[in-house]
């Protein structure tokens, strides 16, 4: 990149710090300062709010667009006594959003940033007001994937991080991701994952999270504030099964449009970014073309 583009990508990017209950989540945002309605991007696990400016960046051209850093990750707070929980991470979210003034909020959520937004959601129905799931939603009646299993294992998730390396993360990567998947990103969430806090955070938001249960009891909340709602699912996803792409028509609606990738893993974003760009633009256009400024 030119000196110029990184000056070009300052000038519209900017950068803070929000505070909920002294834990501070940095932000990134594009687009028009102080507008109540905008593009709110949530990460999962790992993420920061930095893997979402192949989107967030473009978006702040039509209208105000927001990254968040949850809690646990990145440069975000890790404070061992924070409730590292779906509900807690629903209300730090909530915490961010009224800080930054929003009033009318368009979800994009990536993994675990999927079940966090959606209790938000169904929370808040009067400040939700759309929602882009790329490989995520409502796990409607599926079991944690293997890994999972593995982080909500006492002991066995522990030393699973313990014994972890850099050519290790590569190699599991590679054997479980489509050939599409780019070797820096299993870099990238290798070096997320060197941060104890991060693994703590990991750990504990497993052990806490029954997926049945939650998804039970979330499905019909959302379904009494229908919303519009775009599903983006990489098709050969080894952890989140293609076939819950379709089943979010069931808390949706059966219109709901779904794009499936056919030759995306888990990471859409990083293995098929034109791809997203392509299908989730134009939908947060028209949201936000509807909702108040």
């Amino acid at each position: 990149m030119s000196d110029a583009e990184i000056r070009d990508r300052e000038k519209f990017t900017r950068k803070h710090v929000v505070a909920v209950d002294g834990v501070r989540s940095p932000v990134i945002e594009t687009g028009p300062e102080g507008v109540t309605s905008a593009v709110v991007f949530v990460h999962g696990n790992p993420g920061v709010a930095e893997d979402w400016l192949p989107l967030l960046e473009p978006a702040g051209g039509f209208g105000r667009a927001v990254a968040i850093t949850m809690p646990g990750f990145g440069d975000a707070d890790k404070p061992e006594d924070f409730d590292y929980t779906v509900d807690g991470y629903a209300a730090h979210l909530d915490g961010v959003l009224v800080a930054l003034g929003l009033q009318h909020v368009h979800l994009v959520l990536h993994d675990f940033g999927g079940p966090w937004g959606l209790e938000w959601a169904a929370q808040h129905p009067d400040r939700h007001a759309s929602t882009t799931l790329i490989n995520t939603g409502v796990i409607l009646r599926e079991s944690w994937h293997a890994l999972a299993r593995v982080w909500r294992t006492p002991v066995l998730g522990e030393l699973f991080f313990k014994a972890s390396t850099r050519s290790g993360m590569r190699q599991f990567m590679k054997r479980t991701n489509p050939r599409t998947f780019p070797v820096p990103y299993a870099d990238h969430l290798f070096d997320l994952y060197q941060d104890p806090g991060t693994r703590r955070a990991v750990l504990q938001l497993y052990r806490a999270t029954p997926i049945r249960p939650h998804a039970d009891t979330l499905a019909p909340r959302l379904r009494e504030h229908p919303r519009p709602a775009l599903v983006i699912w990489g098709a050969k996803d080894p952890y989140l099964k293609v076939r819950l792409a379709e089943r979010q028509r069931e808390v949706f609606g059966a219109a709901t449009p779904i794009t499936i990738l056919p030759t995306s893993g888990h990471w859409p974003l990083a293995d098929a970014p034109d791809a997203v760009i392509a299908a989730v633009l134009p939908f947060l256009r028209e949201q936000l073309a509807s909702t108040p400024a």
